[in-house]
């Protein structure tokens, strides 16, 4: 389906309707992460959403940090959003922006609201502010503060601006209905005391802002027009439409609700992510298996795969579970495409051409990609002494060329891009393991048909033996071992999968693969798709993740 006849989602439909009856004159949009963790394949939905509605209908959108919980929030991550953002391929022209910036204008309309009667400051604790609040079914009751002055609740919130009162002896909280079905309306707290260094603002404040009272302001003040966040917001929607119009605010954003994505086999809760990281079950945030932005792109996996499957994605008012063989489609149709191809031998048998001169050596040439004339061919050295995968051997004479399709003894393989061979010596060490073939070449089959009477049972990957790379390989698995490891009663950690990492050692790879870097990609040919790790990887070293396999 072309971007022409794809059907428009229901927040494209709004937006166009507020366009043509003039109620917005330009489309902004946002996307507001809390800096206290990593961004995850979740984040990357509303990425481009946010982002794709600003540019389709040219407006602009917004990167803001809702920076208001000091003590899980760090300029680390602050700096790794910023760099997944970037890497998705999305700007938001500038600087991004950060709740702490409006600090000084959103305690200016705490104190608004509580001139105007619609804000207290509570002494409540936390388990009698529970109490009070009520349940689903029973109302809640008035705080005895209640109905406290608003010149004294003006003297009090000062005072713990100043650091004057200790945390939790008192809240800022909103005036507006403990019998309100919807319990975020039961008088919820705009302010809290938290004497904890902000990673921005420092020591300056004692008070933070809550979520729901900055976010609402923080979109006027950005002269935000539609407010998208997924679906677990709604029922905070009468509270931030409550905020913005009991204010005297710059503009009037409206909240708009989407279902969030979720994959099977994939866990994406900030905390318990962190957990994963700060027990060492995983090698930090971008660790390849974990479905973080950081963790996709160090696994190998491209921007432009992970935009396609976001817009592959139904925005809908329901949430889901998507398959992640959805995901990984779109992530091997990208590197079939554009990977350049190589060869690496994984499990290396050596292999000795008899009839080839011991010292000559030649360069074979081999396409960079079969359907890509823009990506550079390869030059293959091709010496007497060779690697083939000791898989593609076989001893057993007697399987049929539909079962085994690669090298036996007496019998021929074609190399990939090079000579047609044949095997006609099995060697063995004291303990009966093959440690060499011996074989020969048929000269003139480069590219030709091989003489009459040889005939190949397939061809098989190789590289040189004295003039190829030696590399690592990392190959992943899916870091849970149920499709939903976070549920039911059991932990999440009791789901982990113990072989979701195998590291492959000493495997040989084609010479042109010694100058790869961090952010190129490979199809090994017959193995699947490969990229430079990160951060194993060095110049002495050449370390591969597997990316995902060919199939």
């Amino acid at each position: 389906m072309t971007d022409i006849e794809k059907p428009t989602n229901f927040i494209q439909q709004i937006i166009t309707a507020d366009l043509e009856a003039g109620r917005v004159k330009e489309v902004v949009t946002r996307f507001p992460p809390e800096p206290n963790g990593y961004l995850h394949i979740g984040h990357a939905k509303s990425i481009c959403l946010n982002f794709g509605l600003a540019e389709q209908f040219g407006g602009t959108c917004n990167l803001r940090f809702d920076d208001t919980n000091p003590e899980k929030e760090d300029d680390e991550y602050v700096q790794a959003i910023i760099e997944d953002v970037r890497w998705l391929g999305f700007d938001w022209g500038g600087e991004p922006r950060f709740a702490s910036d409006y600090f000084g204008q959103l305690y200016s309309w705490a104190q608004q609201l509580i001139s105007d009667g619609k804000a207290y400051i509570c002494e409540l604790n936390a388990e009698q502010m529970r109490e009070y609040r009520g349940t689903l079914t029973e109302v809640g009751k008035n705080s005895p503060y209640r109905e406290r002055p608003a010149a004294e609740s003006l003297e009090l919130l000062e005072q713990m601006k100043v650091g004057a009162i200790d945390e939790g002896a008192m809240t800022l909280r909103a005036k507006i209905d403990m019998s309100s079905p919807n319990i975020n309306m039961r008088d919820p707290v705009i302010y809290r005391i938290k004497k904890i260094p902000h990673h921005r603002t420092g020591d300056e404040w004692n008070i933070y802002p809550a979520y729901d009272f900055a976010h609402g302001q923080e979109d006027a003040i950005e002269g935000v027009t539609h407010s998208v966040c997924t679906l677990e917001f709604a029922a905070n929607r009468p509270l931030y439409e409550w905020f913005t119009s009991n204010l005297p605010l710059p503009s009037i954003p409206r909240q708009y609700e989407f279902g969030r994505l979720n994959l099977n086999y994939t866990m994406t809760s900030k905390r318990k992510l962190k957990q994963l990281v700060d027990e060492g079950h995983v090698d930090g945030w971008n660790d390849p298996r974990m479905p973080t932005i950081s963790g996709l792109r160090r696994r190998g996996v491209t921007a432009a795969s992970v935009r396609e499957f976001c817009d592959s994605l139904a925005v809908a008012k329901t949430d889901g579970i998507v398959d992640v063989a959805q995901f990984e489609h779109f992530i091997r149709e990208d590197l079939n495409n554009n990977a350049s191809r190589a060869m690496c031998v994984l499990n290396p048998l050596k292999i000795t051409l008899s009839n080839y001169p011991e010292d000559q050596q030649e360069l074979l040439v081999a396409p960079g990609h079969p359907n890509r004339d823009d990506l550079p061919s390869r030059e293959l050295p091709f010496t007497r002494e060779l690697y083939i995968d000791r898989n593609d051997f076989n001893e057993d004479t007697t399987l049929s060329r539909k079962k085994f399709k690669r090298l036996v003894i007496g019998e021929y393989v074609r190399l990939r891009s090079g000579y047609v061979i044949r095997a006609d010596e099995v060697l063995k060490d004291a303990t009966g393991e093959i440690i060499e073939l011996i074989c020969s070449y048929i000269p003139g089959t480069v590219g030709q048909d091989p003489p009459e009477g040889v005939r190949p049972r397939g061809v098989i990957h190789w590289v040189s033996a004295t003039n190829s790379v030696d590399c690592d390989l990392y190959c992943y698995e899916k870091l849970f071992t149920v499709a939903a490891p976070d549920a039911g009663e059991e932990s999440f950690i009791d789901h982990l999968n113990p072989d979701s990492l195998q590291i492959i050692k000493q495997c040989k790879a084609e010479l042109g693969l010694a100058g790869a870097e961090v952010g190129q990609h490979f199809q090994f040919e017959r193995e699947g798709y490969y990229a430079v790790d990160a951060k194993h990887s060095s110049a002495g070293k050449l370390v591969f993740n597997r990316t995902i396999a060919l199939r």
